[in-house]
């Protein structure tokens, strides 16, 4: 998913192409289109985000690629945060990996950044607690799957003295809406590779979902 996908009005429709096909013929009537300043060709922005560029961020990763990143998608997601350093601090079967690689393609939710200043120090601190052995990864945890329990929990250590967030709050709040955004942008990009355009009869938001992130 390495091209630039555009975004133009035509035919009172949202034509989705690839940065490179901006001069082909519009593909509902099949004229060359022409824009003005106002209406030009926007530059859909890329959803995925280098783990490793960003601080104090809850990071969604897959092992099978970022076109797998959808909502739909059967496949096992992994979750973890970064540190200032750009290392991805993950819960593994080995215990908590610090990743300094691996982490280019993902979706990023920054969090915390106010705690930004104290993040690294208590980060690798919470890392080499008891509760994050390997021995102990199978355990049952409050917020379900392993890796989501650790970043989740060191969120809410963080988040000490104020109003703890539980997995359907941090969940709904911050992950669901990205992955939704994300999902719309994998199904574009797909169809564009394979019929060289995507169109939308309605007025579409990706650009303003992307735009807020």
């Amino acid at each position: 998913m390495e091209k630039t996908v555009i975004k133009y009005r035509h035919c009172g429709r949202d034509v989705y192409s690839f940065s490179s096909h901006s001069q082909c013929q519009c593909p509902i009537c099949h004229q060359t289109p022409t824009f003005g300043l106002l209406n030009a060709p926007v530059a859909l922005p890329c959803p995925f985000t280098n783990g490793h560029k960003v601080s104090c961020a809850f990071l969604i990763g897959s092992t099978h690629g970022p076109s797998h990143l959808g909502e739909w998608s059967d496949t096992e997601m992994h979750v973890g945060l970064s540190n200032s350093a750009g290392l991805v601090y993950n819960y593994t079967l080995s215990g908590v990996r610090r990743d300094a690689g691996g982490w280019e393609r993902c979706v990023c939710v920054c969090v915390c950044v106010r705690l930004a200043r104290s993040w690294d120090a208590e980060l690798e601190k919470f890392s080499v607690l008891p509760d994050w052995t390997s021995e102990r990864f199978e355990e049952p945890r409050v917020f379900g799957s392993c890796c989501y329990g650790f970043a989740l929990s060191f969120i809410n250590h963080m988040l000490s003295g104020r109003e703890s967030l539980s997995r359907d709050q941090f969940t709904q709040r911050h992950v669901l809406p990205r992955m939704k955004t994300v999902s719309r942008y994998i199904n574009i990009y797909r169809a564009v590779s394979q019929h060289g355009f995507y169109t939308a009869s309605a007025p579409d938001d990706i650009a303003v979902a992307f735009s807020a992130r």
